[in-house]
């Protein structure tokens, strides 16, 4: 529980920043814009882009997974 509101916090201030820390998409790890406009969308009152809207699906079943992968661009 203890991580998971760290790794929300922490996304959560980098992205409300305007700085959005990854070039690729959490899912399917494409280039953000190769295929068009990212889709963006908020998660538990953080930013998220993904490559396209098919992508959604997937991230809606395992949230926690992919919101991991934002958390370690926290710090850099």
């Amino acid at each position: 529980m203890k991580k998971s509101l760290t790794i929300l916090l922490l996304t959560s201030a980098l992205c409300s920043a305007g700085n959005y820390p990854l070039t690729t998409c959490v899912v399917s790890g494409e280039k953000l814009g190769e295929m068009g406009e990212p889709y963006v969308f908020t998660y538990k009152g953080t930013e998220v882009k993904l490559c396209c809207d098919q992508c959604k699906p997937k991230f809606d079943k395992n949230p926690a997974k992919y919101m991991e992968k934002l958390a370690p661009q926290a710090g850099k």
